[in-house]
């Protein structure tokens, strides 16, 4: 390890290699709501969070476990459960009038058609404001699953159309 009167000690979330400080300090100059998509093994997490000097407020969460409540029945870890989860969390942003946001992918790669990205089509064609450009979307066979249903036919089963059901049931709760 480095010592001496110039050695600097980074913060201990970039020790960790959790926080993009540079990245972060440019979502917070903005001034406005970060639509925040993390990805685990098993689900999707949207959230609305706004900083403050006491710490982040989480004012908006949808979580792709949640889908399940809305007739969904596929993995809660893929591109059309991002997609919904998207969706769902702009529904719950809208109704809790917080119409729009920036977006903040942490730590993932900004790769052409990603789960995060799904996740922001799924925000957008729901109504929620965010800055993007369309070519960093996924195709809308892949929001629908249809890549799924190719490649597994016997474990996707009708995949495609219990994403577009769940999507209707979830815009059925935008007051």
């Amino acid at each position: 390890m480095a010592v001496g009167p110039r050695y600097f000690v980074p913060f201990r979330r970039r020790r960790e290699g959790k926080t993009d400080y540079y990245k972060r300090g440019k979502l917070i100059v903005a001034e406005q709501p970060r639509m925040v998509v993390r990805k685990t093994n098993r689900h999707i997490i949207v959230q609305m969070i706004v900083a403050e000097m006491e710490g982040d407020k989480t004012l908006v969460t949808a979580n792709s476990a949640e889908l399940l409540d809305y007739g969904y029945k596929g993995s809660t870890s893929n591109t059309p459960a991002a997609y919904l989860t998207g969706m769902l969390f702009a529904v719950k942003a809208l109704n809790a009038d917080h119409p729009a946001a920036i977006l903040d992918i942490g730590l993932n790669r900004a790769t052409y058609g990603a789960k995060v990205f799904a996740a922001l089509k799924g925000a957008v064609e729901a109504g929620l404001d965010v800055p993007h450009g369309e070519e960093i979307l996924p195709a809308d066979e892949r929001v629908k699953g249809e890549h799924i249903a190719a490649y597994a036919p016997d474990r996707a089963g009708d995949l495609v159309e219990n994403v577009e059901s769940a999507a209707q049931t979830i815009m059925k709760e935008l007051a």
